[in-house]
């Protein structure tokens, strides 16, 4: 278990692809990582991965619906027992919970709920939670969105979407306290469960050509980024949406 004086790491969505990646890049340079996740079997896996990395001993796996108040609530209150204090708050939990989009109304009001209920709420609810333990000043906040905020598909995008204005506005109220809050937006990326039983070499292929670079990035590329968002070379980057895409959607100002 973490002590009160460690320098804390907390993921979401820890437990596979991207979110395990990010657990054991951010090992490596903290005291504990809190892991949160669905499935313990795969938060297990993660533990041990670290322990056998990074040689680190001190995580806190915790099996939650970051949804639901009730669990977010106790979840943050497990993370922060003892006083401790949260160095780092990685938000990933989340993915596209209705890929195959519906036509009928009630169908469509069900895909819209899934996405928001599955990608806004956790972030929030998380973030609010833990946010009387984030360490002042030097503390971070990072949210994995995705390219698909800025060109769907749209219950997932208008999902991903909704996190910029809520992570400004965080950024903008806790800049004078030494906290910064930023977002990651992946594009392609392969080595993760997201896309299920869509991916094939076709879908790969197709995916992978929507970069100049023909290829998909890979997890410890986003944890890469994440590391450097979280690290203290990163203190004056606040309020900021930043794409990870190989050049499929190039950023203009």
């Amino acid at each position: 278990m973490p002590d009160k004086n460690d320098r804390l790491a907390v993921v979401s969505g820890g437990g596979t692809g991207i979110g395990r990646a990010i657990a054991v890049r951010l090992g490596s340079q903290v005291d504990a990582v809190a892991i949160i996740g669905r499935r313990v079997e795969r938060l297990a896996a993660v533990a041990a991965e670290l322990e056998r990395k990074v040689g680190l001993r001190r995580v806190m796996t915790i099996v939650a619906n970051l949804s639901e108040p009730a669990e977010v609530r106790q979840t943050a209150n497990e993370i922060t027992a003892l006083g401790r204090e949260v160095d780092i708050l990685v938000n990933n939990a989340g993915g596209n919970l209705a890929p195959f989009p519906a036509e009928d109304l009630e169908g469509m009001r069900d895909d819209w709920l899934a996405n928001i209920t599955g990608n806004v709420l956790p972030a929030v609810l998380l973030t609010q939670a833990l946010l009387p333990a984030i360490r002042q000043p030097n503390g971070r906040i990072v949210t994995i969105g995705s390219v698909a905020a800025v060109r769907g598909p749209a219950t997932y995008g208008g999902a991903k979407a909704a996190l910029h204005p809520w992570s400004a506005e965080l950024a903008a109220r806790l800049a004078s306290r030494g906290v910064t809050v930023n977002m990651l937006a992946p594009g392609y990326i392969t080595g993760t469960e997201f896309y299920g039983q869509r991916m094939s070499a076709e879908f790969h292929a197709g995916r992978a050509q929507q970069s100049p670079m023909n290829r998909g990035g890979t997890v410890e590329e986003v944890a890469a980024a994440v590391e450097y968002l979280a690290g203290p070379d990163a203190g004056f980057i606040t309020g900021q949406v930043i794409h990870i895409n190989g050049g499929a959607l190039l950023g203009r100002v």
